[in-house]
């Protein structure tokens, strides 16, 4: 089932018009989010992300649009489908409701709320999966504000998704507008070299991850690491020990070849281990 403006539907009932906004004109913005067994990780943040982007695309937040609704809303939906022990992904997605051409005639809001079931119920990392990325310079980020939003308007990373699947690589780097590293087709990027981990400032055009928010906050508490959000120059790539991405479905996942550079993944399991182990006491 799927929830549409507050409305439970079969998938197979479930529509939207041709004129949908976020539909015909990309006017709409989403929120990715991974659910455990009813608890939604990071909820705060991604609460406080939507909010944000809707104020930036000057949409009106509905007066019914409190934490506590669009949770009840969230787990109404995931018991509903028979996923209230199971680890989940949901995806809100809110567009705006005018029918006006290009210009909206008013800045009230509809949303959708989807569910589907994930394998794991905390994050992992597949020793035996080969994650082989290129650089995707077809087209670029741009370096500004609307870049670091979850809006509909991703077809560079579309795309670049293309690409990487038609060239056999199973992920690409993407770049901004001045030919420096911004993320990959789905996550954040980090680079660890020694004991410095970098990762491309929000200012570059990357996506304001909720996952990449948390890895910072666990990494300032890790005496050993010096930690910058600098930008990426593509020259540096190679002479990383390691690069992963990271996202709140995945987690962190490393990238293990660029060009001819094999990548380790020690910094990268560690992570991993000390971010389960915050999710555990949340």
């Amino acid at each position: 089932m799927v929830n549409i403006n507050g409305n439970l539907l079969n998938a197979s009932e479930a529509t939207i018009a041709l004129n949908n906004r976020g539909y015909a004109y990309g006017d709409a913005l989403f929120e990715t989010i991974r659910v455990n067994a009813g608890t939604i990780l990071f909820w705060e943040e991604h609460y406080f992300r939507l909010m944000a982007s809707m104020r930036i695309l000057r949409m009106q937040i509905p007066m019914s649009f409190t934490p506590e609704f669009l949770q009840q809303e969230i787990q109404d939906l995931i018991a509903q489908n028979g996923f209230t022990n199971s680890a989940v992904r949901v995806k809100i997605t809110v567009h705006r409701e005018s029918l006006g051409l290009y210009t909206p005639e008013n800045n009230e809001v509809g949303y959708t709320i989807t569910v589907r079931p994930l394998d794991n119920s905390f994050y992992t990392i597949d020793d035996h999966r080969d994650n082989e990325v290129i650089l995707y310079k077809d087209y670029y980020v741009n370096s500004g504000l609307l870049s670091t939003l979850k809006t509909n308007n991703k077809i560079t990373n579309v795309l670049a998704g293309i690409f990487a699947k038609e060239n056999g690589f199973q992920n690409a780097i993407l770049l901004n507008t001045n030919k420096m590293v911004t993320e990959t087709i789905n996550g954040n990027l980090f680079l660890v070299k020694g004991n410095t981990i970098k990762t491309p400032p929000i200012t570059d055009g990357c996506l304001k991850g909720v996952l990449r928010g948390q890895l910072l906050e666990v990494l300032k508490k890790l005496p050993e690491f010096t930690v910058k959000e600098e930008t990426i120059s593509p020259f540096e790539l190679q002479k990383a020990d390691e690069l992963f991405t990271t996202n709140v479905i995945q987690g962190i996942v490393p990238i293990t070849k660029f060009r001819k550079k094999i990548y380790a993944n020690q910094i990268a399991r560690r992570l991993l281990g000390t971010l389960n182990a915050k999710i555990r006491l949340s």
